[in-house]
């Protein structure tokens, strides 16, 4: 009943065209478009349906990438002033924040990583950011969310091995709990640097350095601002994987900019990062200013999470604008090339999903290719094209808020701190029962990855 009604009002809004086509010098066109591209978005989601869980995304993508899709549609609101979304976002995001008010929801914690925890995370820091609609008294705060998981991490900080670091994984039972990796750590970076813009506390920007003072000393970011996917930890992190996802440097771009306005401008060293990671960034992932994925975008083999790596890094280059104004120049002809390339794309047919059908709006991953659809299509390359097409609104957007600027978030500094350190850390005992399911779903998700690269995208 839901989607009848939600097709009949987005229909009576849209242009009946076979594509998007948008007018980039007029802003109400852009968000048309964003709205063409959004509700093609919502034709993935199945979480509001009768029998299924508000929050989650049907196979074959992960629950992490259900956390980015709903930050995504946070800041679609933001930005475009849409609000047709906001009770389905709302939903989601409160349902699998979990009993805990950390993210670790039981029907996902045995397979949950740190940067799966992380993104839902992100997202509720968002929220908290953008002034999102806030929880009644029975619900948790965005702030207080972000805050828990940020505490967890913490806990789970490791020395042990590599002088440091998170690990992939939260359970020592799940594969790839030997891996560190930067995805991981950016989480944990850009919640803490975050953080500390919007309370102010300094326990959080000590973190933020700490974090990324270990990304550098174990060799993940050089000293030219490439950011490695990550290393095994069984010979100390020396054997580092020299993949370069969008998303790592996005993450790291974005954090070391809100560093840099926690220090109100004055910190040299924040502003060094950021600018190098900006500049790096506009030399390593754009062709003639336009986005793409090198390490499986130009061999056409991307996977089903690496498909939406992108719509991270538009993302947190629009917002490292917002924070560090002097990267504008460089950061928004970049966003508004892709932006129209990622246009282009959206002129597809794809399938969602319960018979849904993207007919005419389905977006493709080749934003290089101008008008020539690549054929593919789902969640990620539609979630890619929409932040594309939105963030170049980000001249009329909200500046995201802190406590003192307008944010109504409030928090809890010891969320998360509850529950035990062996629950927290993973290291609780793990019945026969609990290896068995956990066995399997690992099983699952590691059956259709092909050779490592593969395996490391899966996050």
């Amino acid at each position: 009943m839901y989607w009848r009604y939600l097709s009949i009002c987005v229909a009576s809004v849209l242009p009946l065209v076979s594509a998007v086509d948008i007018d980039w010098n007029d802003d109400s066109s852009i968000k048309d478009g964003a709205a063409q591209i959004a509700y093609g978005l919502l034709q993935y989601y199945t979480g509001n349906n009768t029998g299924d869980v508000p929050g989650n995304l049907p196979d074959p993508y992960y629950w992490w990438e259900a956390g980015a899709y709903f930050g995504t549609l946070v800041d679609y609101w933001a930005f475009t002033g849409d609000e047709q979304y906001v009770d389905l976002t709302f939903q989601a995001l409160q349902h699998q924040v979990g009993d805990d008010g950390d993210f670790m929801p039981e029907n996902q914690t045995l397979t949950e990583g740190n940067d799966d925890q992380g993104f839902w995370a992100l997202s509720a820091m968002t929220a908290a950011e953008m002034g999102f609609q806030n929880p009644g008294a029975d619900g948790v705060q965005w702030l207080a969310a972000a805050q828990a998981v940020f505490n967890e991490y913490v806990w789970r900080w490791d020395n042990s091995t590599c002088g440091g670091g998170l690990r992939w994984q939260i359970y020592t039972f799940n594969n790839g709990y030997n891996y560190k990796n930067s995805v991981s750590n950016g989480c944990f970076f850009n919640i803490a640097a975050r953080l500390a813009r919007y309370t102010g506390n300094t326990t959080y920007a000590d973190w933020a350095e700490t974090v990324y003072d270990w990304m550098e000393t174990v060799g993940f970011i050089d000293d030219e601002y490439n950011i490695y996917d990550g290393a095994s930890d069984d010979e100390g992190c020396v054997s580092i994987d020299q993949a370069q996802w969008t998303y790592n440097a996005g993450i790291f771009m974005e954090g070391s900019a809100a560093m840099w306005n926690y220090t109100n401008g004055t910190s040299d060293k924040w502003e060094q990062r950021t600018t190098g990671i900006v500049n790096r960034t506009a030399t390593y992932f754009f062709n003639e200013s336009v986005m793409y994925e090198p390490p499986c975008e130009p061999q056409s083999n991307c996977a089903t999470d690496s498909f939406s790596f992108k719509a991270y890094l538009v993302r947190w280059m629009a917002k490292t604008t917002q924070l560090m104004s002097s990267t504008y120049d460089t950061i928004y002809p970049l966003l508004e090339a892709s932006a129209q390339g990622a246009a282009k794309q959206c002129d597809g047919t794809g399938e969602g999903t319960a018979g849904r059908t993207l007919s005419g709006y389905a977006c493709g991953q080749h934003w290089t290719w101008g008008a020539q659809n690549d054929g593919t299509s789902g969640v990620g390359q539609q979630m890619s094209a929409l932040s594309a097409v939105f963030y170049t609104l980000l001249d009329g957007a909200p500046t995201p808020y802190t406590s003192v600027t307008g944010g109504t978030s409030t928090g809890d500094s010891s969320g998360g701190t509850a529950k035990s350190e062996s629950d927290v850390r993973g290291t609780k005992p793990i019945t026969t029962g609990d290896k068995v399911g956990a066995g399997i779903l690992t099983a699952l998700v590691l059956g259709g990855l092909v050779g490592g690269v593969c395996f490391l995208i899966l996050t």
